[in-house]
């Protein structure tokens, strides 16, 4: 079931009066635990792609919540602390390089944030999905196009895969340190293709991504 929370230019203006907007729309209908949903690593040439569902409760004090990518490496980390202490729940849901070859980036993006719902617990009854997409769930969900400027609980669902991805990249580079995945988290960055053009590619990476699939 889609839920509609209201008119499009309607939805805009006052979301960005106020990033609870599209939570309080959600219970005003009637709706009890609103989880936000959003992904990292799309656009690498390496790792996985993680995702998070967030449900935050009416008293979160975090300030300063907003699209991981706006926000430095230390802020990131602060406010994710901050949501793990706060969070009703949290849950994470991680697709590895091998299933994004096998299904193409964006169906393991959306399979990854329906991991991550599953694992919420709680479970939720409504979704906040960062971008134009629906998720495989039975569950009432709105897709948010920019959902992480715009909606609190998408924008820390947000940090939270970011920084759980670069995390996870920064693992790695403790077996793959000849390409600095510490650095660049596996982003397409002039070290990163040099690396790959000297190496080659390593078990991580995407080996239908451009950049790579050039040295199979």
């Amino acid at each position: 079931m889609n839920i509609a929370l209201a008119t499009p230019a309607f939805r805009i203006q006052n979301s960005k009066m106020d990033l609870w907007f599209f939570e309080k729309k959600a219970t005003a209908r009637g709706f009890k635990a609103i989880a936000g949903i959003d992904e990292a690593g799309r656009g690498p040439l390496a790792g996985p792609v993680v995702s998070a569902a967030v449900i935050l409760p009416p008293t979160f004090s975090v300030t300063d919540v907003t699209d991981s990518k706006k926000l430095s490496a230390k802020k990131r980390a602060c406010l994710y602390d901050g949501i793990y202490a706060q969070a009703v729940s949290v849950g994470i849901g991680i697709v590895d390089a091998a299933e994004i070859d096998r299904i193409n980036i964006l169906q393991a993006s959306l399979l990854a944030m329906s991991i991550a719902t599953l694992n919420l617990d709680p479970q939720p009854d409504c979704l906040l999905v960062d971008g134009p997409f629906r998720i495989s769930s039975h569950l009432s969900q709105k897709p948010i196009a920019k959902g992480d400027t715009l909606s609190v609980s998408i924008a820390a669902a947000s940090i939270v895969a970011k920084v759980t991805r670069d995390r996870l990249m920064e693992r790695y580079h403790e077996y793959y340190p000849q390409f600095g995945f510490y650095q660049h988290k596996g982003y397409p960055t002039q070290a990163h293709k040099a690396a790959i053009r000297e190496y080659g590619y390593c078990p991580i990476h995407r080996r239908t991504f451009r950049g790579v699939k050039e040295y199979l």
